[in-house]
């Protein structure tokens, strides 16, 4: 006699499909968070991702919509389940069955199912990060700082995740058996879930608000700072996105009940529509995912190309091939040893300038922050002394760079660079300078900004001036430009390598110094505080990583030391170097969020196609054409594919474009974030394709199970 045991395990074997999709499905998920996780908690990413700094909020940001896509796709797959296995809770009911006995082998089966599918995806994370990472430095760049070490902390975020899959099984699992009407029960893997009608209206209503979602949401955050002095929470900055996202719901709402074809197409698309409309909350719902996926992953490949970009031509525009200055009281290279060593490496120097310059105080306006419940306020309070800046003489400005520049007495010109992108890296307007030895005191009025990248952050001063305001500094509030050009750039490399590391040795431990570091500011905070945060002590003291010469070719040395050279030919040659830490993390986070949406999209696709293949069978008895029901089955997969596709990749690209608008100063989108602009479409060109190929993957999938299946 057959035991209910021997039953359900029966039932099981034969139904091992439906627990294969919710048991891979759990398994990708917490695969792709934890390997995402290990990467994101990961000691060689956090040393060089800033505490608080954009790329830490970037990567964090799609951290978090690459956990709501996971989310809402295990919740899919969950009921997905529930809904084929309603037929079998329903029948045991029937014959006899408590529901105590049902609900404890149910729920021992899924607990059993969660923790075998969870734990493989937590177990192989970290592994498949490990292995990508590895690809990544065999093939494209490897350096010492990239070896790759991961935290147990790291497995918290799949140890949530794997609970919270467990407890929406067991929720579901217990409603399902404590439902009252068997026939209910039994009938329900036949229910669809239709949507009513849908207003035409939705889709320009939804682009709409999420042209405006868009806009609130990059912009509202800068006017409660400037017009406030509020920085918001995280969470109140996000919901200024809402509209965009409720948007985006009505266009996928309007797309898959109506369509974008209007009554041209109604009767033609009857029968795909029409299937799309039964099945149409499930699909809304997993396109949604799709596009946010698809969103956070172009994000994140977007780096790259807007990286490379921008600094090959910045760098390759520079007027100055070598430039580099040093404080007065280093002992630092001769221009006579600096000439020997590139003799030695066969380089010939044409030209050399060689200028003083001063490191004077300025004065500035302070925000004093006060923390509260609702964010961050902050009050502006002006100081005539709050920090200092590199100053030069119009004379030293001419040496250098061969520009002419007319200063009228008791004025002062602030350097920003060429395209105007980079305005928080200089100190503003400066009206008020200051002699840090003798106390000499001297009021400027700022004139119009001389632009000239290179001496991004120094100001210009009169002759008359500087020699006035200069007198009795000592070395080390005393600073040398050295500029030079070489007459074969391309064949200097090995000369700019050997000078880099040259520098570094013949550089004392005062300098170094990260580039926040400012001898003004520790001067007054160690009178206030004690203490200064930016010094290398305090840092390492605090937990925060430092710059050390024992370790110059790290991406923070590069990238944070305050004397740290502007040799062209090395920046250029390097970068990939420099960078590589940032460059593989992002290409890392986009493969990822790609991996996700094929994966979501090819499941979605195969499921729709296993509901109605019936339906396909009934119409091909019928008499209906194989090209009719191609016609069909692709109507219902384009759709999946087509809309996140279109939807996701115009959403971030515009969103993009908004953002490099407004980097600039005035606003505006400059040749080098053009020219970013111009890289990332090929990268969408690139992507587009590879997309189509999985479409068209999946579309001949799903005829198999469909149209061309073996008749009966």
């Amino acid at each position: 006699m057959q035991t209910f045991a021997h039953v359900y395990r029966h039932l099981r074997r034969k139904n091992w499909r439906q627990y294969a999709l919710l048991g891979g499905c759990a398994f990708f998920s917490v695969l792709l968070i934890t390997a995402y996780a290990c990467m994101m908690r990961s000691p060689t990413i956090l040393t060089v991702l800033p505490e608080g700094g954009d790329s830490r909020k970037q990567v964090m940001m799609v951290f978090v919509l690459a956990v709501l896509g996971c989310g809402v796709f295990t919740t899919y797959a969950s009921g997905l389940f529930f809904r084929q296995k309603s037929r079998q809770i329903g029948v045991f009911l029937a014959l006899g069955a408590t529901r105590r006995q049902l609900s404890r082998m149910l729920t021992r089966e899924l607990t059993l199912l969660t923790l075998l599918s969870c734990g493989a995806g937590a177990l192989l994370g970290g592994p498949l990060a490990w292995g990508i990472w590895q690809i990544f430095r065999t093939f494209v760049v490897d350096t010492a700082e990239m070896a790759l070490r991961f935290t147990p902390q790291s497995y918290w975020f799949p140890g949530v995740f794997t609970l919270f899959v467990l407890l929406v099984l067991l929720g579901m699992g217990c409603r399902s058996v404590r439902r009252t009407n068997i026939i209910d029960i039994v009938q329900e893997s036949h229910k669809s879930e239709p949507i009513r009608a849908v207003p035409r209206w939705y889709g320009p209503a939804g682009i709409v608000l999420i042209a405006l979602g868009g806009v609130l949401g990059y912009g509202m955050p800068s006017v409660l700072i400037q017009g406030l002095h509020w920085y918001a929470p995280a969470v109140l900055e996000a919901l200024f996105y809402l509209p965009a996202l409720v948007g985006l719901y009505m266009v996928l709402l309007h797309t898959v009940v109506n369509g974008w074809g209007g009554k041209k197409g109604k009767y033609r698309d009857l029968i795909a529509t029409s299937m799309m409309q039964f099945q149409g909350r499930q699909t809304v719902r997993n396109m949604l995912v799709m596009t946010v996926l698809l969103v956070g992953a172009y994000f994140a490949s977007f780096f790259t190309p807007m990286l490379l970009t921008s600094s090959e031509l910045s760098t390759g525009e520079r007027p100055i091939d070598y430039l580099y200055h040093y404080r007065s009281d280093q002992t630092m290279l001769t221009r006579q040893e600096v000439a020997q060593l590139a003799a030695d490496h066969g380089v010939e120097i044409t030209t050399w300038s060689q200028v003083s310059a001063a490191t004077l105080g300025c004065d500035g306006i302070e925000e004093v922050e006060t923390e509260g419940p609702f964010g961050t306020t902050y009050t502006e309070e002006y100081h005539g002394l709050l920090h200092s800046a590199s100053f030069l003489s119009e004379s030293a400005f001419r040496e250098l760079t061969g520009i002419e520049v007319d200063l009228a007495p008791g004025t002062g010109a602030n350097i920003l660079d060429d395209q105007a992108s980079t305005p928080w890296r200089s100190a503003g307007d400066v009206t008020h300078i200051t002699n840090m030895v003798t106390g000499q005191e001297m009021d400027i009025q700022p004139v119009e900004p001389v632009r000239y990248t290179q001496l991004l952050g120094c100001f210009l001063l009169d002759d008359g001036d500087y020699a006035a305001i200069t007198q009795g500094l000592t070395p080390e509030w005393r600073e040398k430009f050295v500029a030079f050009q070489v007459a074969d750039l391309e064949a200097s490399y090995p000369f700019a390598s050997d000078l880099f590391y040259a520098i570094v040795d013949h550089s004392g431990p005062e300098v170094e110094v990260v580039s926040a570091w400012d001898p003004v500011e520790r001067m007054l905070q160690l009178q206030e505080k004690g203490a200064y945060f930016y010094d290398p002590e305090t840092l390492e003291e605090r937990g925060y990583d430092t710059i050390h010469y024992s370790d110059p070719d790290s991406s923070q040395f590069r990238t944070d030391w305050k004397y740290m050279p502007q040799f062209t030919i090395l920046d250029q040659t390097e970068l990939v170097k420099t960078m590589a830490v940032f460059l593989m993390l992002f290409v890392f986070i986009a493969l990822v969020c790609f991996a996700a949406f094929v994966v979501i999209s090819f499941t979605r696709c195969m499921t729709i196609a296993i509901a109605n293949a019936q339906v396909y069978e009934d119409l091909r008895h019928l008499g209906a054409p194989r090209t009719y029901l191609y016609r069909s089955v692709k109507g219902q997969v384009s759709r999946v594919f087509r809309t996140p596709i279109l939807v996701g990749t115009v959403l971030v690209y515009a969103f993009y474009t908004l953002m490099m608008y407004g980097n600039g100063d005035p606003a505006g989108i400059n040749a080098l974030e053009g020219a970013g602009m111009l890289a990332c479409l090929a990268v969408v060109g690139v992507v587009s394709v590879l997309l189509y190929l999985v479409y068209r993957l999946t579309l001949r999938k799903v005829c198999a199970v469909t149209i061309d299946r073996p008749r009966a």
